[in-house]
């Protein structure tokens, strides 16, 4: 027993060395000194002063977050609502349809996904004139149309666990449906919707296939931006911009996590009284 126990705490170990290291490695490199990213030349802030005088990078990371927000949110939105159709509406006509339509994007390849919708687009621009153009609002359809199958996932799995006495309860004591999914479903299910934001922002913050499939002159997102600096050759301006972006996220999941705690306690504690 000692043994396996030594042996799964060294493959975790190195689990998470093999996946945090590189990224440790990223941001002590981005307050390097010397030109090169992979030399050390000592420790400095030359290449963040650097990165507040590159338009296009600051740019670039401009337009990901404003897509990133947008597409989350109505991500999150609209596959809430999935994952409540799915598990509150029982057996309806075209439920298969519908749950092949919602898993389809996780397992088709980006590629393909891509592809698809800058078809779509063109089709729609020859047939209706819109969109005049490719550019951000193509690529926060895009996006929405691949992460709001992540958070419908989550939702349904949530709805699934939660207790539906507390909805039956509600309902006994004369409650409207709209009023009892708004004053006890979704509080129940803010931590999953949460979650399914938080992984939508990440997909989308971090997605270059489909963007680049859907993008158009003058809106490249920081992902373009960065593939193709590092075709030409990795710079410290691009380790810096990586570890701002950690910073970001880091900060969110943090957040996200003690948001989570502090429901969690109030929820306990009403249970104790």
């Amino acid at each position: 027993m000692k043994t396996r126990s030594t042996f799964l705490l060294s493959t975790l170990c190195f689990g998470f060395a093999f996946l945090y290291i590189p990224i440790l490695v990223l941001v002590l490199y981005s307050f390097n000194d010397s030109p090169l990213a992979t030399v050390w030349g000592g420790f400095s802030f030359r290449w963040y002063d650097a990165l507040l005088d590159n338009k296009q990078i600051l740019n670039a990371a401009l337009l990901s977050l404003k897509i990133a927000v947008v597409s989350a949110t109505c991500a999150t939105a609209l596959g809430t609502l999935a994952g409540l159709t799915l598990n509150r509406m029982g057996r309806f006509r075209g439920r298969t349809v519908f749950t092949g339509m919602i898993a389809a994007p996780l397992v088709m390849p980006e590629v393909i996904t891509g592809l698809s919708l800058l078809l779509l687009f063109v089709s729609l621009q020859e047939l209706t004139g819109w969109p005049s153009a490719r550019g951000a609002n193509t690529i926060t359809i895009a996006h929405i149309t691949f992460s709001m199958a992540y958070v419908a996932v989550i939702v349904q799995s949530r709805l699934a666990s939660m207790d539906e006495s507390l909805e039956e309860a509600a309902m006994d004591l004369g409650g409207h449906p709209f009023a009892v999914t708004r004053d006890i479903t979704l509080p129940l299910i803010a931590p999953a919707m949460l979650s399914g934001w938080l992984l939508a922002f990440t997909l989308s913050l971090d997605d270059l296939v489909i963007a680049s499939f859907t993008s158009g002159a003058g809106a490249s997102t920081l992902p373009m931006v960065i593939f193709s600096k590092v075709r030409l050759g990795v710079t410290p301006e691009v380790n810096a911009v990586a570890t701002i972006i950690i910073g970001i996220v880091a900060l969110g999941v943090i957040l996200a996590a003690w948001l989570m705690f502090r429901q969690e306690r109030r929820r306990g504690g009403g249970g104790d009284s």
